[in-house]
């Protein structure tokens, strides 16, 4: 099997301490696990900037998207109502999950090279006191985009109304003042910017609004409720946790601290962002998105008349050590490059290097 690296948004290239984790098989039941459970989850409020008091965290087993759904099947009762904003296909997919939960729900969708406008949140805010909740992505890896949260929080909490975000690919690699903007329910991975392996989501909840969630879960795998009222009391997982997943992550942790916590880890995946897109720009590549690009991922155009698949350029490219991204935006041709996890500025160069043989071989047979 070839060995690469990936410039994607998550899973993400990690390093070989954090993999050697997972070579060790852990019983569910010992103490010493219940232990690093709970480590894990009060290093995540303080990686929020929440206190123990107002808020808590709760580890879900599965993918990002198994704690988005967690959350809307057990937050959002009969009663409520969901205004879902939406500028990419994660914000259509919170949209997937309502219909897929029956929830009552109304969208306000932007264009997604566009950040969402806190002005026109307030407007449908104050037009429709029936809604209770208000969800957003953070960092939409459909185009790259990174939403101005804060501005949004603001009116949703002058609004006296509940705030979601979904920061899947932003938590730990974009500093995020939970407390402090008033997010009730923040939900990220453990293989994104804290650069674990895939396995569970987290979430971190606001403590008032999360027990009186009790009773309206519509799953029982899923119930987040039940999941923290277990957890609190020990560190134990309602049902089999993902051991090796969860080693692995308290290693990442132990790496990000070492790093320098969240501001140095995102002045890296800042500067190689602004790296990344320097360099492709001299190769004739444009980007997507001109304003309020994230240090996540970014969106590439097509060059005019260019005479290659993206197929062709993926094969080119993995064959020397990387791998990008097809592009998600549908209305136009484009692919995404990701710049998290651990890469550094030589892993840009390298890649531009690469790309510039292609390109050049490209022009050649013109």
């Amino acid at each position: 099997m070839k060995n690469y690296k990936l410039l994607t948004p998550g899973p993400l290239t990690t390093t070989d301490t954090v993999k050697r984790e997972m070579l060790f098989d852990h019983c569910t039941w010992d103490e010493d696990y219940k232990i690093i459970t709970q480590d894990i989850r009060k290093r995540l409020l303080k990686l929020a900037h929440v206190s123990e008091d107002k808020y808590t965290a709760v580890l879900m087993q599965g993918s990002g998207t198994f704690g988005v759904e967690s959350v809307f099947s057990s937050v959002i009762g009969d009663n409520d109502k969901v205004l879902i904003i939406t500028n990419g296909a994660y914000g259509k997919r919170m949209c997937s999950i309502a219909d897929r939960l029956n929830l009552n729900y109304v969208t306000y969708d932007e264009e997604y090279d566009k950040i969402p406008s806190a002005e026109k949140v307030n407007e449908i805010l104050e037009n429709d006191k029936s809604i209770t909740y208000v969800s957003m992505v953070h960092s939409e890896t459909t185009s790259g985009i990174l939403n101005d949260i804060e501005a949004v929080g603001k009116v949703v909490k002058n609004m006296g109304r509940n705030y979601i975000v979904d920061a899947m690919s932003s938590f730990g690699g974009v500093d995020i003042d939970v407390e402090g903007i008033g997010i009730d329910f923040i939900i990220s991975s453990a293989n994104k910017c804290i650069q674990g392996v895939p396995g569970f989501s987290f979430i971190i909840c606001n403590r008032e609004k999360l027990i009186a969630s009790k009773g309206k879960a519509r799953s029982l795998a899923l119930d987040l409720y039940d999941q923290w009222e277990t957890m609190d009391k020990d560190g134990k997982w309602r049902f089999t946790s993902p051991t090796h997943t969860v080693l692995a992550f308290k290693k990442a942790m132990d790496e990000m601290d070492e790093e320098g916590g969240i501001p140095a880890r995102s002045k890296r995946y800042r500067e190689n962002n602004e790296l990344l897109i320097k360099r492709m720009k001299e190769l004739g590549f444009d980007t997507y998105i001109h304003s309020n690009q994230g240090p996540i991922i970014t969106t590439f155009l097509y060059p005019e008349n260019c005479n290659y698949t993206f197929n062709e350029m993926y094969e080119y490219i993995k064959d020397r050590g990387y791998a990008i991204y097809p592009g998600k935006v549908t209305d136009i041709d484009t692919f995404r490059i990701g710049n998290i996890g651990e890469i550094y500025k030589e892993d840009i160069e390298k890649l531009y290097e690469i790309m510039k043989e292609f390109l050049n071989g490209k022009e050649e047979l013109r």
